[in-house]
């Protein structure tokens, strides 16, 4: 499954060239498709039988608003916060109950997570600029049927800084791909 998921960006590439073409970005930090905007995150989905796998990428700024290390009391707040939020991915993608849906796996990666621990408390000469969060989840659904929709609202609200994101899907009706944001948040499956 981890490698379907991983495939699904190589899949929806014509899709993403199209979309490119249509906008382009007067933001493009490092001179590449993909380049780290804020306001805009990545979401990649995949349901393969009773598994569903979701890969959010984000730049921290869209989640915390800053991408510095946390160094104040209020920083280190918000970042725990937004790592709370983001390890209940059943509420934040609103999975319906009727899906029987438990988390069997997940992992949140960022190097604002945990900078305390690495370093003992002190960046090494360097300062995280441009810092991502990444979240995967892996879920086990007994009634996967019962998943019709990908609603991102909840993610929206609970991250009114994350503007659009740009969703990537595989499911039984197929590959898909949408731009998402606060007004249109979802997405059949």
């Amino acid at each position: 499954m981890r490698r379907l998921l991983l495939a699904l960006p190589f899949a929806l590439l014509p899709l993403a060239a199209v979309q490119a073409e249509e906008h382009h970005h007067d933001h493009d930090e490092h001179g590449s498709l993909g380049a780290h905007e804020h306001g805009v995150a990545r979401l990649n989905a995949a349901l393969d039988g009773k598994t569903l796998e979701l890969e959010l990428e984000s730049p921290a700024m869209n989640l915390l608003g800053f991408e510095h290390e946390a160094r104040s009391e209020a920083d280190k707040a918000k970042v725990a916060a937004a790592r709370a939020e983001l390890e209940q991915p059943l509420a934040l993608f609103a999975i319906p109950t009727a899906a029987g849906c438990k988390v069997a796996d997940q992992e949140l990666e960022s190097p604002l997570f945990g900078i305390e621990e690495e370093h003992g408390g002190h960046a090494k000469g360097h300062e995280h600029e441009h810092s991502e969060i990444n979240a995967h989840y892996q879920l086990q659904c007994d009634s996967p049927d019962a998943l019709k929709v990908l609603d991102l609202a909840e993610l929206f609200k609970r991250f009114p800084a994350t503007e659009k994101i740009q969703v990537q899907l595989i499911g039984p009706q197929g590959q898909q791909g949408a731009e998402l944001n606060a007004a249109n948040a979802s997405l059949s499956f």
